[in-house]
């Protein structure tokens, strides 16, 4: 076993025997102040945007005077009860995604979903979950990292194709390139079908966006593959997006999640807003690419772009 991944092991076992927040009796009610604490450990879910964007965070905070340190744990199984107990102090989370996890977590995998894509239903179902953890949800900035479909260039421009309604209003059968779960998720096929009029005629079981997936559209197998906004291969591949104008998909905004009694004071939120002020989709898109496709490092790319956008000094 190698030293890092050694040191993961550690780690994770610490994060299982950590405590969880407030207690059972106690949950319901927001138990801790606003903190402010001086040292600040910053999570990552281990995937290029969580590395890069918990890479901001820590070098805005560092600038700021906190002293910060990195923690990457790959599971929310893992991250969100040490972000409870205050072994992790703020990590990047989705809007959306971050309410229908703690959502079942609260209420059984059965519940109905809290998440929407409507931004303030999502935001105020999201905040009313996690209060009673003790965590706190920063406001959401202008980048979403969503589920969205593609096709090729070449197809858009042949069809005259610019948004998901003007692929049904075309009549045109679609092979989709997706998981296989696409078959039931509303937000996929059936989806596609009901709110686009898309004639959905199959999945192809690649994947959400994977390069196979990518390479079927590419090359005419499908028509279609399921990505996400801020997928940074798109062009490599000659793909585009189709716009989502019906606003299938939920709000998956980034927010950044704080524990209450370590980071949940004034400061750390005014620091993190001025990210919140410039960062969109597709500069996202375009750090993605920087690291995935270029080989950057994630400090390297953040570092750059705080300083382009005169955050940081």
């Amino acid at each position: 076993m190698s030293g890092r991944r050694a040191l993961t092991a550690v780690v994770l076992l610490a994060l299982t025997a950590c405590t969880t927040g407030p207690s059972l009796e106690n949950r319901g009610q927001v138990t801790a102040s606003p903190g402010d604490s001086r040292h600040l450990t910053i999570g990552s879910a281990g995937f290029t945007e969580s590395d890069l964007l918990a890479q901001m965070y820590a070098l805005l905070l560092n600038q700021a005077g906190y002293k910060t340190a990195m923690l990457t744990v790959a599971n929310r199984e893992l991250y969100e009860p040490a972000l409870e107990s205050g072994q992790i102090d703020i990590v990047p989370e989705y809007a959306a995604t971050f309410a229908d996890w703690l959502n079942a977590k609260a209420h059984g995998a059965d519940a109905p979903p809290a998440g929407s894509p409507d931004l303030g239903t999502t935001m105020r179902a999201l905040r009313k979950l996690a209060a009673p953890r003790g965590l706190t949800v920063l406001d959401p900035g202008r980048a979403v990292d969503q589920n969205a479909f593609a096709v090729s260039r070449s197809y858009a421009r042949q069809h005259g194709l610019k948004t998901l309604s003007d692929l049904g209003a075309s009549g045109l059968k679609v092979r989709l390139a997706a998981g296989d779960e696409c078959v039931r998720r509303p937000y996929c096929a059936p989806g596609l079908r009901k709110t686009y009029g898309i004639d959905v005629t199959g999945i192809d079981p690649k994947g959400v966006g994977t390069t196979q997936a990518k390479q079927a559209v590419r090359s005419g197998r499908d028509q279609m593959v399921l990505t996400t906004t801020t997928d940074a291969t798109l062009d490599a591949f000659g793909l585009v997006l189709l716009a989502d104008d019906k606003r299938l998909q939920n709000a998956d905004y980034v927010v950044p999640v704080v524990n209450r009694a370590r980071a949940g004071g004034t400061r750390v939120t005014a620091v993190l807003g001025r990210l919140n002020d410039v960062l969109t989709t597709a500069d996202l898109a375009s750090l993605n690419r920087q690291v995935d496709s270029w080989r950057r490092l994630p400090s390297d790319v953040a570092r750059t772009y705080l300083k382009d956008k005169g955050l940081l000094k």
